[in-house]
C-alpha cells in the first residue's frame, strides 16, 4: 500500500501532540522514516547522543561500595575505633574485645544490604518494561529508556503505549484508563495521537514517537508527583531520636568521668582509660540501628519470594500501622477484564438459542475487545460450532456492534441495543438500563433473515436476548477486604467508573459499606472533599487531582494511609500516601514512585506484607528495648560516677559479656523469628515500658553494691566481678520478660545464654577480668538478687501505671484541672 513512506510533517502532527512538545528545540532535525523501516542505526545514534530518549525509569538502589561506606563509617563506629586505638595505647589489648561485635556488625550489615540490593535489582529487571522497535527494517525488543524520538513503535493488544506517538499504519483500540480513569476503548487510526501510559486493547499499529523523556504526557502528570517524600517510619524517626540524646551525652560524660578517675581519685592513666572507654562503650547502642536495616533487609528478601518487590525499605513498617487503605478498582479489585454474569432471552426465544448462536459468532469473528473476550471465556466449554459464516462484520467503536452470516441460519449481531436495533430498542431500554444500574454492561444479541449490505445491519433485526457482562473481580479480592475490615482498617474504593457501577463491584468484592458512595463531580470544594472521605466508602468519577486530595484529607485528620494504584491517574495520589502500592501490570510511572510492587499483580500479596511488617515491628520493639537497657544504665551510672568517690565498676572486655550474652545475641534471633500479633501503641513508648525498669534496676543494684562494698571489706576486683554478676542477672530477669510466652527457640535461647555465662564465669574468668567467689561477695549476693527481682517488679508496676495514664484521654484532663485549682489557690 501507498503508506509505506507516509511523512507527517509537523504542522500536520495532533493538536494534543503539538502542544506537548512545544518545549523542544528549534533546531532539532525530525526525520520520518518509513513505517516499515523505521529509522536507521545512525539516526538512532545520532538522537541518543543529542538525549532524545526516554531517559532511565528505573528503580535505583545504592551501589555495594555505598552500603560498605555507609556500614562503616558511621558516628559510633569512628567513636568505637577511636575507643579501641585508646585502650590499646595504653597496654590493654584485651580490652578492645568490643571491636570484635562492631566488626561483626559492619560485615553482616554490609552483606545484608547488599544483598538485598541485589533482590531489588533483580526483581527490577524483571519488571522492567520493554518496546518493539521497527529499525532499519528489522523489529527490535529495546528497553522503553532507549526509545528514541521518531522511532517507529509497533503496538499490539496488550502493549502499553510508552512514548507519546502517531499512528502512521493501521488501526488499534487504545485504552486510556490509566490516564482518565475512563475504561471505555477509543478508536485510533492513522494521524491519530497515542498518549504514553496508555494501553492497546485491539488491533495492531505502528506509530512515530513524538515525544520522549519528560516531554511525555504521562511524565508531565508524574511531574507533580517528583518532590522527595519524608522517611515514613516511626521506628527510624525514634531511634534517631535517641541516637542524637547519646551523641549529643556521650562525649562530656566521657570526658567527666575520665577527669574525675584520673584527676580526683589520682588513678592510673591505663585504669582512668579503661573505665572511661568501658562507660562510653555501655552507653553506645552499636547494633541496635543495623538490627533495624537488618530486620528490614531481611522482609524485603522475603517478601521478594512472593513476587513483591519493596523499593522503600521501610515502607513494610508503614503498611501494617495503616488505618485507611484507599483502593483502585482497576486492577486492584477487578482484574481488567470482564466475565458474563448471565443471559436473558426475550420473548420468542430461548436461553439455548442464545448461546448456541453466541457459539457461533465467538467461533467466527476474530475481535478482541473486552467484552467479546467475555463471552469468548464463558463458552470456552461450549462444542465447536458447526455453522459456517459466509459474511462477518468486525466490531468497530463506531459502529458498536459486531456480526455474521451464516448461510440458510441467517445473519446474528451482537452489540450496544440503540445501535443494533435503534428506536426499536425503545421497549427494552427499561430492562436494559435496569442492570445498567446494577453495574453491568448490557450487550443485546439479535437476528434477522437477510444478509449484510456492504457491512450495514440488514432491515427487520429482531431482538433476542440481552448479554449480562461486568468486571471480572479478582478471587482473592474478598478475602483480602475481609482481612483488612478484620484488622480494623477503613476501606476506600476510588474509581474514575461511574459510582453506582464502582459501588455494585466493591459491593460484590464483599465491601461492608458500599452502599456509601458518591460522585465525585458533586465535590467541588476542599471542605466537601473533607467530610466526602468521612461518610463515604466508594467514590466514583474521581480525576487524579482529586485522589490527590482525599489522601490529604485523611492524613491531615490523622490517619495512617495506604494507597493502591495502576495508572498515570494514580501517581499524584500514591506519592503523597505515607505508604503506596503499585501493581507490576499498571503504568511505569506508578511503579516507580511507590513503596511496593505487587509483580503478580495480586491483591492477595497484601496481608502477606502486613503480617511481614508486624513480624519486623514487634520483635523490634522487644530487641530494641534490650539494647536500650544497657544504654540507659551506662549512661545513667556514668554520670553516677562522676559524682560519688568510688572508682568505676566495670572494663570494657566485661561490658562485652554481658552486651553479647543478654543483648546482642538474643536482640538478633528474637528480631527474625515469626510474630503476627496486632499492634499496640507507640513505638518508643513500648520500648521505654519494656527497658526503664530493667535500667533503673541495674542502677539501683550499683548503688546498692557501692554501699555493700565497704562494709564486707570487698577490693575493687570483687566489687568489679559483683557489678559484673548483679547486671547480668539483671539483664537475664530482662531477658525473660521480653522472651515471655516462651516456646521452643525462646526456652533454647534463654537457658543457653545463661548457661553460657556461667561458663565463662567458671572457665574464662581470668579473661574477663572476674574473680573468684569469696564469703563476702557470697554474702552480699543473695540480698542484691532478691532486691533486684523485688525492685524490678516494682518498677515494671510504676511504668505501666504511668504510660497508660499519660495514654489515656482522662489524664490530660486531670492535669489540666489540677493546674486550675493551684492557680485558684
Amino acid at each position: 500500500m501507498d503508506m509505506k513512506h507516509v511523512k507527517t510533517p509537523p504542522a500536520q502532527t495532533p493538536q494534543s501532540t503539538k502542544a506537548a512538545g512545544d518545549s523542544l528545540a528549534a533546531n532539532i532535525q525530525r526525520f520520518y522514516p518509513d513505517p516499515s523501516e523505521g529509522l536507521t542505526p545512525r539516526q538512532v545514534e545520532q538522537r541518543v547522543k543529542q538525549g532524545l530518549h526516554n531517559g532511565d525509569s528505573g528503580v535505583h538502589t545504592k551501589s555495594e561500595g555505598q552500603i560498605i561506606w555507609e556500614n562503616v563509617f558511621t558516628f559510633f563506629n569512628l567513636l568505637n575505633f577511636a575507643l579501641a586505638l585508646a585502650v590499646i595505647l595504653v597496654g590493654s589489648p584485651r580490652n578492645a574485645l568490643f571491636m570484635g561485635v562492631i566488626l561483626s556488625n559492619i560485615v553482616i550489615g554490609s552483606f545484608q544490604g547488599i544483598r538485598a540490593k541485589h533482590t531489588i535489582d533483580k526483581l527490577s529487571l524483571i519488571s522492567a518494561p520493554k518496546a518493539v522497535a521497527l529499525r532499519g527494517g528489522q523489529r527490535h525488543t529495546v528497553k522503553v529508556e532507549d526509545v528514541v524520538l521518531d522511532d517507529v513503535l509497533i503496538f499490539g493488544a496488550g502493549n502499553q503505549i510508552c512514548a507519546d506517538a502517531t499512528v502512521v499504519d493501521g488501526e488499534c483500540e487504545v485504552n486510556e484508563s490509566l490516564l482518565t480513569g475512563e475504561s471505555d476503548p477509543i478508536v485510533k487510526q492513522p494521524g491519530d495521537p497515542l498518549l504514553s501510559g496508555s494501553f492497546v486493547v485491539s488491533g495492531t499499529c505502528s506509530a512515530q514517537v513524538e515525544h520522549v523523556g519528560a516531554e511525555s504526557y504521562a511524565n508531565k502528570i508524574a511531574g507533580d508527583a517528583s518532590y522527595m517524600k519524608k522517611r515514613n517510619s516511626e521506628i527510624m524517626n525514634s531511634i534517631d531520636f535517641i541516637v542524637k540524646i547519646i551523641g549529643f551525652a556521650i562525649l562530656p560524660i566521657g570526658g567527666l568521668l575520665f577527669w574525675k578517675q584520673y584527676v580526683v581519685l589520682g588513678d592510673t592513666i591505663q585504669s582512668s582509660v579503661v573505665s572511661t572507654v568501658a562507660a562510653m562503650v555501655g552507653m553506645i547502642p552499636e547494633g541496635l540501628v543495623l538490627l533495624i536495616s537488618l530486620a528490614f533487609a531481611v522482609s524485603v528478601i522475603k517478601l521478594s519470594a512472593r513476587k513483591t518487590l519493596v523499593q522503600d525499605m521501610y515502607c513494610v513498617e508503614t503498611l501494617a500501622r495503616v488505618d485507611t487503605l484507599c483502593l483502585d478498582k482497576t486492577g486492584t479489585i477487578t482484574e481488567g477484564s470482564m466475565q458474563v454474569d448471565e443471559i436473558v432471552p426475550l420473548e420468542g426465544f430461548t436461553g439455548d438459542q442464545m448461546e448456541e448462536a453466541l457459539t457461533a459468532l465467538v467461533n467466527t469473528l476474530t475481535d478482541s475487545n473486552p467484552t467479546f473476550m467475555a463471552i469468548k471465556e464463558w463458552l470456552a466449554d461450549s462444542p465447536p460450532s458447526s455453522w459456517r459464516a459466509a459474511q462477518t462484520v468486525p466490531f468497530s467503536s463506531a459502529r458498536k456492534w459486531s456480526g455474521a452470516y451464516f448461510q440458510g441460519r441467517g445473519c446474528y449481531v451482537m452489540g450496544a441495543g440503540e445501535f443494533v436495533l435503534g428506536g426499536a430498542f425503545g421497549p427494552y431500554k427499561a430492562r436494559a438500563e435496569s442492570h445498567s444500574k446494577n453495574g453491568q454492561r448490557v450487550l443485546l444479541l439479535a437476528r434477522a433473515d437477510m444478509s449484510f449490505d456492504d457491512k450495514s445491519l440488514p432491515k427487520g433485526m429482531k431482538a433476542m436476548g440481552l448479554v449480562l457482562i461486568s468486571d471480572k473481580i479478582r478471587k482473592e479480592a474478598p478475602r483480602t477486604l475481609r482481612f483488612f475490615a478484620d484488622q480494623g482498617v477503613d476501606l476506600k474504593v476510588i474509581s474514575g467508573d461511574n459510582a453506582v457501577t464502582v459501588a455494585n463491584i466493591a459491593r460484590k468484592a464483599g465491601l461492608s459499606n458500599a452502599n456509601k458512595y458518591v460522585d465525585a463531580t458533586t465535590l467541588r470544594t476542599e471542605e466537601d472533599i473533607k467530610r466526602a472521605v468521612k461518610e463515604y466508602a466508594v467514590f466514583g468519577r474521581v480525576t487524579p487531582q482529586q485522589k490527590l486530595a482525599f489522601v490529604k484529607a485523611l492524613k491531615e485528620d490523622g490517619h495512617t494511609v495506604a494507597m493502591t494504584g495502576d495508572g498515570v491517574n494514580d501517581v499524584l495520589a500514591l506519592k503523597e500516601a505515607d505508604c503506596s502500592i503499585a501493581m507490576a501490570s499498571g503504568s511505569d510511572a506508578a511503579r516507580t514512585v511507590s513503596n511496593l510492587v505487587l509483580l503478580d499483580s495480586n491483591f492477595a500479596s497484601m496481608p502477606v506484607v502486613v503480617q511481614e511488617g508486624r513480624r519486623s515491628i514487634n520483635n523490634l520493639q522487644r530487641s530494641s528495648s534490650l539494647f536500650l537497657v544497657k544504654t540507659i544504665f551506662s549512661a545513667l551510672i556514668g554520670v553516677l560516677f562522676i559524682f560519688i568517690n568510688y572508682s568505676y565498676p566495670f572494663q570494657p572486655i566485661q561490658q562485652t559479656l554481658i552486651s553479647s550474652l543478654t543483648i546482642g545475641v538474643p536482640s538478633f534471633i528474637l528480631a527474625l523469628e515469626p510474630n503476627n500479633d496486632r499492634l499496640k501503641g507507640k513505638f518508643i513508648n513500648n520500648v521505654i515500658r519494656m527497658c526503664i525498669p530493667a535500667a533503673l534496676t541495674m542502677t539501683a543494684n550499683i548503688v546498692a553494691l557501692c554501699a555493700l562494698a565497704a562494709p564486707l571489706g570487698l577490693t575493687t576486683e570483687e566489687t568489679s566481678t559483683m557489678a559484673v554478676i548483679v547486671t547480668a542477672m539483671t539483664g537475664f530477669i530482662m531477658l525473660f520478660k521480653v522472651s515471655a510466652p516462651f516456646n521452643a527457640l525462646r526456652g533454647t535461647l534463654f537457658f543457653g545464654l545463661l548457661t553460657a555465662f556461667l561458663l565463662a564465669y567458671s572457665f574464662f574468668g581470668g579473661l574477663f577480668e572476674l574473680t573468684a567467689l569469696s564469703l563476702p561477695m557470697l554474702i552480699a549476693l543473695m540480698p542484691l538478687l532478691i532486691f533486684a527481682i523485688v525492685f524490678m517488679l516494682a518498677m515494671l508496676h510504676l511504668v505501666d501505671h504511668v504510660i497508660a495514664n499519660s495514654q489515656s484521654p482522662v489524664y490530660p484532663i486531670k492535669i489540666r484541672d489540677r493546674m486550675k485549682r493551684r492557680k485558684g489557690q
